[in-house]
């Protein structure tokens, strides 16, 4: 399909036309934690096969590169012939690509490489939805993300972090899964970067560690959140399709992110973006948390 863009606006056009999304605008890096269960059936290394799975848990370094658009991107409306009283007038849609690229912070093994991008969603009255954000991605193991949700600004100005369970569950439900299970992931050793030992249980306690000397000084605070759930879904290559295989499929992908503006006393402000992201991962009858998190600073 052809998209046809308007000539560009002017860049204070831009950050106005990009909402609270205009704060992610820019190149991040730092650090960060990774927690997966894997199938493991194969010895071919990573594998270490023949085991129904394994844990693989990383300490992480990002970079993140998000662009404007540099143009607004008209979605057409449409209306009955000679009826203008119900017709749907265009949207325009902002946005901004997004490049992102995770190695192992001590073998620099790349891990996770995305593209995609982040999108400002106007109100409309046909379909009558309420502003939103968007979060298209596509990530080369044959999967494609849209996630929907909102942004807004923290009451406090500080970030909330949420428990987030990393437990695998049985999908569809039925009995509760034994130690077998459970037990390879409760002694799974952390990497030697990440010290709470909470963090296999909870990552977000890593984002709180990570952010704590700020707090003090922390100005305000942009919360996005968006989940697969809302409005869109996640597609996978036949590969990764449960209804054909037992390999592992993303079924469900939610997401926070949190750029925070902090000033010292005795400095110059800086901004830091925190995110917490949970994948679902399907195989063996059991859904499997995959859980990223990372604290990034403006570069």
């Amino acid at each position: 399909m052809l998209t046809r863009f308007r000539p560009g606006p002017s860049l204070n056009e831009q950050v106005e036309q990009l909402g609270l999304l205009a704060s992610l605008a820019g190149r991040w890096s730092g650090n960060g934690y990774n927690l997966i269960m894997l199938p493991d059936f194969d010895s071919t290394p990573p594998s270490t096969g023949n085991k129904p799975f394994r844990v693989l848990l990383s300490a992480t370094h990002e970079t993140l590169e998000l662009t404007p658009i540099g143009a607004d991107v008209p979605n057409r409306g449409s209306q009955l012939p000679g009826n203008t009283a119900d017709g749907q007038p265009d949207i325009a849609i902002f946005g901004l690509r997004y490049l992102q690229r995770i190695n192992d912070a001590d073998s620099h093994e790349p891990l996770h490489i995305e593209n995609g991008f982040w999108l400002n969603v106007p109100s409309s009255k046909i379909p009558k939805e309420d502003p939103s954000v968007v979060r298209l991605g596509s990530i080369p193991h044959g999967s494609s993300i849209l996630l929907q949700g909102n942004a807004f600004t923290s009451p406090d100005g500080k970030p909330q972090f949420a428990t987030l369970d990393s437990t695998p569950q049985r999908n569809p439900a039925g009995a509760a899964l034994g130690s077998g299970y459970l037990q390879p992931l409760t002694d799974a050793a952390l990497p030697p970067r990440i010290t709470n030992k909470d963090a296999v249980k909870n990552p977000n306690v890593v984002l709180a560690d990570a952010i704590k000397p700020f707090l003090e000084h922390m100005k305000s605070t942009t919360v996005i959140t968006v989940s697969s759930k809302t409005a869109g879904g996640v597609m996978n290559i036949p590969f990764l399709q449960n209804t054909t295989s037992n390999n592992a499929a993303a079924t469900n992908v939610e997401a926070t992110f949190w750029i925070e503006t902090v000033q010292p006393d005795d400095g110059h402000s800086f901004e830091v973006l925190q995110y917490s992201q949970k994948v679902i991962l399907n195989f063996l009858g059991i859904d499997w948390p995959h859980i990223s998190v990372a604290t990034l600073f403006r570069q």
